[in-house]
């Protein structure tokens, strides 16, 4: 009978109906402890506790008591019995509650093993929490758990999240025995970073320790090439994960990366020829989600293709490919560069509209970057004025207001310009940039008084401009 009673508890708590429903809960949980069923399986007690930190706020007091109250009623130092709670707070996104879980552990004399650890500094990485993240290292230190490959690469990982890539780099090197994931894992610090001599130096040791490239590696070494410009070597590396990776089509993030690499160094068609994965056998169906469109789409619109662009989005939409706001941002930009005002404000007004996307200050910047482009400057100044100005947006408009203080400048709108500027200056009084488009629209109305001025005051705030430089990769 105690069996059928479990089952059919269990079965209730896995619906999502219970999760909605705190009064239910209670009254099982009351039916439960009446009978004493509770004590006698510890799985219950799992999803009687996944139950209440569902239908719970998990910064709720009330939550936080009876969390303490069930881990005291399982009267257990088992750690496995804990791990699975732990588990499931950590995938179901509730890291305060693990974090909570983990800590009683630790007071409680519940042996803390390599899943409790790694399971904590996951969900530590997750909400940048480094006092909590530090103290776990200080335990690892301590308990000897140092050596463990899996709290090492789960460490590699934290640091690198937090950006904090030295410490990382301190822990991968106290990792006796690496393996490809804790590699992976600074890769990803160095890569975050833009470290990218780095990510290749670590890259090129890995064969040392005979350890293999995965497709994460490969997609960290085209990276590191992309930053760097190193077109040859990134060649080197297409051609290798051609002749080691099966199923290149199947990942969207390798042919990506490939895509983004090309169109860097000005390939738009061998970026295309990817794209498209031409001179390749096709083993599996083909995945061809929208990141690997965004990525096609930025190549074209960074080098110059406005019209391939605009194709390239009509032909995604004819494939029921849904687009995001990367998408839209290349796409009105592409409007922009061509003068189709009309339609670069439909393509905005069709995020809302069509795709219910919410407009960002970067799509905002396009948008005026489209208007001054076409001489708008009215129309320009009131969507800055009345929908981000007055709303508070911040410093995030700074560079709209450059784009319209330029388009001011070419158009010779003085006053305009002016009222540009004060915006601008308003939040960042030290944007040089904002200083010499002011200077240039004196200089050319022949306010050379103002002009003076305005040089006074960069030489009193010791503002400079940045030098620009560029990569050249010279080969013999």
């Amino acid at each position: 009978m105690s069996n059928i009673i479990l089952d059919s508890a269990i079965q209730f708590l896995r619906q999502s109906n219970a999760t909605k429903n705190p009064s239910a809960v209670k009254k099982l949980h009351g039916h439960l402890l009446t009978t004493g069923t509770l004590f006698f399986s510890h799985h219950l007690h799992t999803h009687l506790i996944s139950a209440y930190a569902t239908c719970l706020p998990s910064n709720n007091n009330n939550i936080i008591r009876t969390l303490n109250t069930f881990f005291k009623c399982i009267n257990s130092t088992d750690p496995l019995h804990f791990n699975v709670i732990l588990s499931d707070f950590c995938h179901k996104g509730f890291s305060f509650l693990a974090l909570t879980t983990f800590s009683f552990m630790q007071t409680n004399a519940v042996p803390l093993d390599s899943y409790a650890l790694c399971s904590a500094l996951n969900t530590c990485s997750k909400v940048k929490d480094v006092i909590f993240a530090k103290q776990i290292h200080a335990h690892v230190a301590k308990s000897g758990w140092g050596s463990s490959v899996f709290i090492g690469s789960a460490l590699v990982d934290l640091y690198s999240k937090l950006s904090n890539v030295k410490d990382a780099a301190l822990v991968f090197d106290e990792i006796p025995d690496k393996n490809t994931v804790c590699i992976n894992a600074l890769l990803s610090g160095y890569g975050e970073a833009g470290l990218w001599v780095q990510e290749l130096e670590l890259i090129r040791k890995m064969p040392m320790s005979r350890l293999k490239y995965d497709q994460f590696t490969l997609s960290a070494a085209l990276r590191a090439c992309t930053g760097l410009s190193a077109i040859e070597l990134g060649r080197q590396v297409h051609s290798y994960l051609l002749r080691t990776i099966f199923d290149v089509e199947s990942d969207v993030f390798l042919q990506s990366a490939l895509i983004e690499m090309y169109g860097k160094s000005g390939l738009v068609n061998k970026a295309w020829q990817v794209f498209k994965l031409a001179g390749v056998e096709i083993r599996k169906e083909r995945s061809r989600d929208i990141v690997l469109w965004t990525s096609m789409l930025g190549v074209y619109g960074r080098n110059g293709h406005y019209k391939e662009v605009i194709d390239l989005y009509n032909e995604m939409l004819r494939k029921g490919i849904r687009p995001d706001g990367i998408a839209f941002l290349t796409v009105i930009s592409a409007c922009g560069r061509t003068g189709q005002v009309q339609d670069g404000v439909k393509y905005f007004e069709s995020m809302a509209d069509d795709f219910k996307l919410e407009p960002g200050p970067e799509h905002y910047s396009c948008l005026i970057d489209l208007l001054c482009r076409t001489g708008e400057l009215q129309k320009a100044w009131e969507v800055l004025n009345e929908r981000m100005y007055k709303k508070g947006m911040g410093n995030g408009i700074i560079s709209m207001w450059g784009a319209l203080l330029s388009a001011c400048v070419d158009c010779g709108n003085i006053e305009l310009g002016k009222l540009a500027a004060h915006r601008a200056l308003e939040f960042d009084p030290h944007n040089v940039g904002i200083c010499i488009l002011l200077s240039n629209l004196y200089a050319r109305f022949g306010m050379w008084d103002e002009i003076g001025q305005l040089r006074m005051l960069i030489k009193e705030k010791g503002l400079r401009k940045d030098v620009g430089c560029s990569w050249v990769q010279v080969t013999s």
